[in-house]
């Protein structure tokens, strides 16, 4: 699964990386290099912070599930057997 950003938000991506290229390790890097490093991350690294966010999201959904079973077994009014 490759994931395609806006050309806003690479662009974006893109100054970061030189940004952090250039501050953390005193390298000049252009937009070609730049643009090639964001397309590994997207290609190579992304799917398992992805991967995670899907883990993340079932984990929440499930929890939400079992709050929402409790609030509904609450509804429940006790039944009286005298007659």
């Amino acid at each position: 699964m490759y994931t395609r950003l806006p050309k806003e938000i690479k662009d974006q991506i893109k100054e970061e990386l030189k940004e952090y290229f250039y501050y953390e390790r005193s390298e000049e890097i252009g937009d070609l290099a730049a643009e090639n490093m964001l397309d590994f991350i997207l290609k190579e690294i992304g799917p398992y912070f992805y991967n995670q966010g899907v883990k993340d999201a079932k984990e929440m959904v499930n929890q939400k599930m079992a709050n929402l079973e409790e609030d509904i077994e609450s509804l429940e009014r006790p039944i009286s057997r005298n007659r």
